[in-house]
């Protein structure tokens, strides 16, 4: 009796796991086929890390990050964030059409930051990767050298 009760557990088991896993030919699952269907917006970045080198205690450097939303959606910025109040980025709040390119505009002001640095910009939209990072580093000389 115990036999037969876990041979129809496992029976059960194996026929539940088979209605979830509805493949397509090519392996995708067709959940997954539907959401590549549906589009996504793609936000591709020519660089993701800008070295700004050598500059002296109290410089402003500015970069523009150049982007192109290379998805079928359009592309909604909803946020740039800085790890620090010294660096601000500028971003697009209009939505970026499929196969458009915009930029994003990423200010650091060096006063008080002597040595190495490396700050971070987290851009978060609705791209299928909703987060990407960008940065800019070098080095800031103080002005008593």
């Amino acid at each position: 009796m115990k036999k037969l009760f876990i041979i129809a557990v496992a029976g059960l088991a194996i026929s539940l796991s088979a209605c979830n896993s509805n493949k397509t030919s090519e392996g995708n699952t067709q959940d997954s086929v539907a959401a590549d269907s549906a589009g996504n917006a793609t936000i591709v970045f020519e660089e993701t890390e800008y070295d700004f080198g050598k500059i002296t205690d109290g410089d402003k450097v500015s970069h523009d990050f150049k982007f192109t939303n290379t998805g079928t959606s359009p592309l909604i910025i909803s946020n740039a964030s800085a790890s620090c109040g010294c660096t601000v980025p500028e971003y697009p709040h209009e939505p970026i059409a499929p196969g458009a390119s915009a930029m994003i505009k990423v200010v650091f002001d060096s006063s008080g930051k002597v040595g190495l640095q490396n700050k971070q910009v987290i851009i978060t939209s609705n791209a299928a990767t909703p987060s990407t990072e960008l940065f800019m580093k070098g080095e800031v000389q103080s002005l008593t050298k």
